[in-house]
């Protein structure tokens, strides 16, 4: 069965191929962080909105809902993550009940590699496709989706 999503209007369009545009970066990134690097393009973003936190921490609750997952998704992705050194639970040192994620300095070599990566991808995704004033243009707009959000890590 097909099913077809009425577009009547251009947010609705455009909404739609940000969206289509976002999955099919994700998915050339997904092969390529797994097999080079060891983790996901879901955990490059956890490294990442940990790296610039204050103290390189993050409650886990905040840390979901700067990536806009249940504070359970977070739970889950920090265990094997804490198994390769890439980052700690940190308890605090007034309330026990309250703890941190924190990066460690392996989790910093790992992000660090995984930018690397990151930057390639994003240079073919845009290669003969964009002038430079086009790549400048669609990334003022897109800031203006995000600029306010605790999830912008620019």
């Amino acid at each position: 069965m097909i099913y077809i999503i009425a577009m009547d209007n251009l947010s609705s369009i455009n909404a739609l191929r940000l969206l289509q545009s976002a999955d099919e970066f994700r998915a050339r990134l997904s092969g390529e962080f797994s097999a080079v690097h060891g983790i996901s393009v879901n955990e490059f973003f956890l490294l990442m909105h940990l790296d610039q936190a204050a103290s390189n921490r993050l409650p886990r609750v905040e840390l979901a809902k700067r990536m806009h997952v249940s504070a359970s998704t977070v739970t889950r992705m920090v265990a094997p993550m804490e198994n390769i050194g890439v980052e700690v639970r940190e308890v605090d040192a007034r309330d026990a009940r309250f703890a941190f994620v924190a990066i460690t300095k392996a989790g910093r070599t790992k992000l660090s590699e995984a930018q690397t990566t990151f930057a390639k991808q994003a240079g073919y995704a845009f290669q003969d496709r964009w002038e430079t004033s086009e790549l400048e243009q669609l990334s003022n707009l897109l800031y203006r989706l995000i600029v306010g959000s605790s999830a912008n890590l620019t």
